[in-house]
């Protein structure tokens, strides 16, 4: 028997089994996924001692009829009750995308390079596609990145964050949310100028100073 068929509380419920009913510790012990020895040592009290009992009637697991035949066959085994309420399938949750430790610094290089080459990428796709910080994001865009300086604008799929085909989605799916845009209110997103066109420093006043001539000199 498969284990989800088993009853979500197998000792409580061959603890009622024994007490209420005369089915045979074989029968018990398929029932309830347990062996049967340790079913006779619940009939001995010699295991899950305080355990209080659980009806599997009122749960839903069995009904009176399936006992009763059982009582009357010991060759006849239990099955789970078709539940009465269908359960909804539960939604997992995406896992995060890992990255390998040995790939985690070029994440900066490769949302450096979507947002040079493919401004119109949302951030949460470019999370969704390096696996990096909306923060990260944010910094590299501004240019105040900690290694801004040094960043260098190189593709994620040759850098092995994500595939070509999971870049060509996104690049799909950016393109036609800004078409949309466009043809609703006839602007194009914002695009983000790139660090290496960006306003130079200003010139230290205190380098362009020519030193003063010593007027002790004659």
């Amino acid at each position: 028997m498969a284990a989800d068929n088993k009853p979500l509380m197998p000792k409580a419920t061959a603890v009622w089994l024994v007490d209420n009913t005369s089915l045979t510790f074989d029968q018990v012990a398929d029932f309830c996924g347990l062996h049967p020895l340790e079913v006779k040592g619940i009939a001995d009290e010699d295991v899950a001692k305080g355990i209080r009992g659980m009806d599997p009637v009122s749960a839903g697991q069995l009904t009176r009829e399936q006992i009763e035949a059982a009582e009357k066959n010991p060759v006849l085994r239990l099955k789970m009750a078709p539940p009465k309420h269908k359960m909804p399938p539960v939604k997992q949750k995406k896992a995060p995308r890992y990255t390998p430790v040995s790939k985690r610094q070029d994440k900066p290089d490769a949302v450096y390079w979507i947002l040079r080459n493919h401004p119109e990428i949302t951030d949460a796709d470019i999370i969704k596609l390096i696996g990096t910080t909306k923060a990260t994001i944010q910094k590299i865009r501004e240019r105040s990145h900690w290694n801004a300086t040094n960043l260098k604008a190189v593709d994620p799929v040759t850098l092995g964050l994500c595939s070509q085909l999971e870049l060509d989605l996104a690049v799909s799916r950016a393109a036609s949310k800004r078409d949309r845009i466009i043809q609703r209110t006839g602007k194009a997103g914002t695009t983000i100028t790139p660090l290496n066109d960006g306003p130079s420093p200003a010139p230290d006043p205190l380098e362009d100073e020519e030193p003063a001539e010593d007027e002790g000199e004659a």
